[in-house]
Parts: structure tokens; sequence; C-alpha cells
């Protein structure tokens, strides 16, 4: 079959889910009004509370939740076949992750852009709210010791990606002092800062940079994670508008020139899908497709991390609550295109089925390496683009968006600190550098203690990150759900995704118990019991909430 059916069938369907459902679920659910004063405008501070056009705001907020996970999920589900990966990738855009996004950033701004851990105590209870942040923490745990060692990897294995990766930072700090200092319009420094980044990209091969075997006893990856830690606090200390929304932003228009590129290739080179719609003959070992499909493509159809951005910075700095269908949602649909092009890439980027089998000999294989080998083949077929170039391109993409979303999500962590800090009243944890101090050193924490000299500890926890994650998503829909409630509006657009998602989720959280317990990993087991028990008490809280709610209406009645 033709990659161009996938291709037009995708994203065709997420166009209709933002241009029709999106206008439905804005007007008759979450009912925006545009006169509503915002956060960012309600406490605006010059730091974190930022007032910002939409198009600089929807490239914080994309970048910020894609990361390498919309690649790496698909990229690894394309082993069930080409078909369960692309439904859910497309369906879940328009029904799961638009909604869930939209919802975030919507159920925040209008409880003064708290985080959905702190917003669960005004909606829920504090018992819920407890418990909640505790699944918070993990999660950003996960992400950031995780994304450390993605990234070192890719700067290791690709030593032409350092210098465009690392430039980027440049030209964001750049970009930020000519829109905000110089109030440079957005347009031309659009095109030149998209334009020095793709020059980059094509000088990066010419020069390759890598470190030594061994500086003061640390191996490469491990000075890679320092160095990323060390950036990644510094970033999350600075005002939104010096590092991080530039950042998010030049990064956002440089995937979508990618996309347009990829996507242009595969209309010219009309590639062949040759991995199966639906495979049989999985390698010995591969899981059961349901549920783990559903947890395995999170990013790209729907996830809990997007929530704790949406709640974290997006909504901090929207100008209009108008502005959050377009960042909410269409930042989702961003997403959505680029979870299609990894499955693209890697089911239709190779020449016949045995090469597929060759790279997809286990569950968990293929994942960035088919979808830069993939994907570079379909760019030098399509545009006759060098192949190493092509393969750069591709893995600074992956690097760039891990990058942006590690700024992130240490910048998250610190508001969980700071936000304990005022529910405790430890107020020296109130502090942004001590709040700060105490993510990285988390952070650090795991990825050396658990992970040795190396600092991939991270990687020990990271079979957990899909439930976990998923079962975010599940319970901020909850806190979504009660919200509309209260408010006598349809809430039934959310309850639906959240009920299949909390059954998925579940189911896999309990196959992976069975299978902990049978491996003899026992920390991860007592973590997925942790996680799993959780849930279930947040689950209850919110059930609990809403039968109140009803019982209300019911005596108004």
């Amino acid at each position: 079959m033709s990659a161009i059916v996938l291709l037009v069938l995708g994203l065709g369907g997420m166009a209709l889910g933002y241009f029709v459902y999106s206008k439905f679920i804005a007007k008759h659910v979450y009912q925006l009004e545009e006169q509503f004063q915002t956060p960012a405008h309600e406490f605006e501070d010059g730091v974190d509370f930022v007032p910002t056009n939409k198009f600089v705001l929807w490239g914080h907020h994309f970048t910020s939740v894609a990361g390498a996970a919309p690649i790496v999920g698909p990229a690894i589900a394309v082993i069930w076949g080409w078909l369960p990966a692309f439904l859910w990738v497309t369906l879940g855009t328009i029904f799961f992750a638009g909604v869930h996004d939209f919802g975030a950033v919507w159920a925040s701004v209008r409880n003064k852009a708290k985080s959905v851990g702190a917003l669960t105590g005004e909606v829920v209870g504090k018992r819920a709210r407890a418990v909640f942040m505790i699944v918070i923490f993990l999660v950003l745990l996960m992400v950031n010791a995780v994304f450390g060692v993605v990234i070192a990897k890719l700067l290791i294995n690709t030593p032409g990606s350092v210098l465009p990766v690392w430039g980027a930072i440049a030209v964001a700090l750049v970009i930020g002092q000519l829109i905000y200092r110089f109030k440079m319009g957005l347009g031309l420094v659009s095109v030149v800062g998209v334009a020095v980044l793709y020059w980059l990209i094509y000088m990066g091969p010419s020069v390759p940079v890598t470190l030594p075997d061994s500086v003061i006893g640390l191996s490469p990856s491990a000075v890679w994670i320092l160095i990323l830690f060390a950036y990644a606090a510094i970033a999350s200390l600075l005002p939104v508008w010096v590092l991080l929304q530039p950042r998010d932003y030049i990064n956002g228009l440089q995937l979508f020139v990618g996309l347009i590129l990829l996507y242009g290739a595969v209309l010219i080179a009309n590639p062949t899908v040759v991995a199966p719609m639906i495979n049989t003959n999985v390698p010995a070992g591969t899981p059961s497709m349901v549920p783990l499909l559903f947890v395995t493509i999170a990013c790209g159809a729907i996830s809990g991390f997007h929530g704790l951005v949406a709640s974290g910075t997006t909504s901090k700095q929207l100008n209009k609550e108008t502005d959050a269908r377009f960042v909410g949602y269409f930042g989702s649909v961003g997403e959505g295109a680029l979870a299609l092009a990894a499955i693209i890439a890697a089911t239709a980027g190779f020449a016949s089925l045995a090469d597929w089998q060759a790279v997809y000999t286990a569950f968990g294989k293929g994942s960035l390496v088919a979808f830069v080998q993939g994907g570079a083949s379909i760019l030098s077929a399509g545009t006759g683009m060098d192949s190493t170039v092509a393969a750069t391109m591709l893995t600074v993409m992956a690097a760039l968006f891990a990058g942006t979303t590690m700024d992130t999500g240490l910048r998250l962590q610190r508001y969980i600190f700071q936000e304990w800090g005022e529910i405790y009243d430890i107020k020296w944890m109130g502090k942004p550098f001590a709040a700060t101090s105490l993510a990285v050193v988390s952070c650090l924490v795991l990825a050396f203690g658990a992970g040795g000299a190396d600092g991939s500890g991270g990687l020990l926890i990271w079979p957990l990150f899909g439930t976990t994650n998923q079962l975010l998503a599940g319970l901020t829909l909850l806190v979504i759900a009660v919200m509309l409630v209260r408010r006598k509006r349809p809430a039934i657009y959310v309850m639906a995704p959240l009920v299949f998602l909390l059954v998925m989720t579940l189911a896999a959280l309990l196959l992976q118990l069975k299978g902990f317990y049978t491996g003899g990993k026992w920390f991860l087991l007592g973590l997925d019991i942790v996680v799993l028990v959780a849930a279930v008490l947040v689950t209850l809280e919110c059930i609990g909430a809403l039968r109140d709610e009803k019982r209300k209406a019911e005596a108004k009645v």
C-alpha cells in the first residue's frame, strides 16, 4: 500500500478534528470567554506569568509536550502492524489528546494557573491532591532522568548533531531579545531563525564534536548528562521570554519545516508501506497488543505529561482564554502529525519486508533507529538530500524536542517543589533556586544512584512510564469532568475517553505487575503497586466528588 494513503487520511482526520470538533468543544463544553482575565495578566511578573502571542505560545506548548516520545512510541508500536498504531494516533489525537490538552489549559486558567496537582485539591479534595502530586512527581522524574540519557546517546551516536543542538540555544536567545527587547516583527525573525537553524544542521556533519573516552573518570554519556542538567537548571530559572519561549517557538517551526520536507518526500517518492497491516508473526516475547498499544503510544495519541505542561507553564502565558483552543488542541494536532510521520518512516522507509523485520527483531527495537533510517531513506529518495544530512536533520529534530521537553520538565518539577512548600508551609522550599536544586538533585540521584557511573538510572523505572503517564492523563480528565459537572456542562466528551483510558491503563498496570513479580524485579514491583494504589485512591475521590455534585443538583431540583 502507498504511504500517501496514510498521510492523506491521517492529516485529513486531524484537520477535521481541529476545524470542526475543537470548535464544538470550545463553544459547548469549555465555553471560552474572550474577555476573561487570564492569570498571565492578573499575576504578570515578567518571569513565569507573561502574556504571550498565541503562535509563540503554541510553539512552546507543542515542542514541550512533543519530545522524543511521539517518535519512539509509534516507532515501537508498529511491531503489531501499522493499522493499530495509525488508528490510535489519528483517533487519539482527535478525541483524546485534543480534548485533554485543551481542557487542562482551560481548567488551570480558570483556577489562577494552578498545576493539575494543586488544582485537584481545589476541585476534588486535599487527600486526592496529596496522592495525585506523588504520581505527577514520578512522571516528571522519569521524563527528566530518561530524556537526559536519550539526548546524551543521540549526541554520542551522531557527533554531527552537537553543533545544531547547542547552536539552537544561541539562536533562541537572540530571537528572545529581538522580539521582546527590540520589538521586531515575528515574521522576519522567524524566517531568519529557521534559516540559521537549518544552516547549522547542514554544517553539523562537517564539524563533528566528540568527547574524550574519559573526563575526570566519567564516561561521555555521564558528562553530557551533567552538562544537560546544568543547562536545564539555568534555563528553568530564566524568565520564560529569554529562552523557553523562543527556543520552543523556533523548534516548533523547525519541526514543521522538517515535517513538510518529509511529507513532501512521501508525495514525490510514493514509498510503499512494507510492514504488515496486522502483524501476526511478532517476535517471541512481544507482549499482547491490548492493552499495551495504548500505553506504548502515549504522546501522539494522549499523554498525561501534556496536562502538566498545559497547567504548569502554558496556562501562565495564555494571553486570552480563547487562545486555549489554538494552543492546546492544535498543539496536540502538531504532535499527532509528528507521530504519523514516525509511523510512515518506520513502515515505509525500508526496501522490503525482510529489511523491516531485520530491524524489528524484538519488542522495543526499531524506535529512533527505525525513524532516522527510514525517514532518511524517504527524504533521500524524494528530495535528493544527502542521506547523512537527512539522518542528521532527523536526529537533531529528536534531540531538540527531547531538550525542550527536559527544559519544561525541570521547570515543572521546580513548580511541584514550590507548591509542596506552599501547601506544607516550608518557606525555603518555595524559593525558586532551592526548588530547582531539589529538582536537579532528585533527577541526578536517580540517574547516577540507580544507574551507576554512566548516569542511566532513569532507564530503570522507564518501563513504568507509559502506564504512569497514561494514568495521569485519565486522572486529569477526571478532574476536568468534575469541573464540568459543577458548571452543569456536558461532560460526556471528557468522560468517554477517560473511561476507556483508565480501563486500558489499569489493565496494563496489572499486566506489568505480574511481569515484574515473575521476573523478580522487586523495585519496579513496589513502584507499580504505589502507582496502582494512588490511581485507585484518586479515582475513588473523584467519583465521590462527582456523586456529591449529582446529589446537590438533585436537591436543588
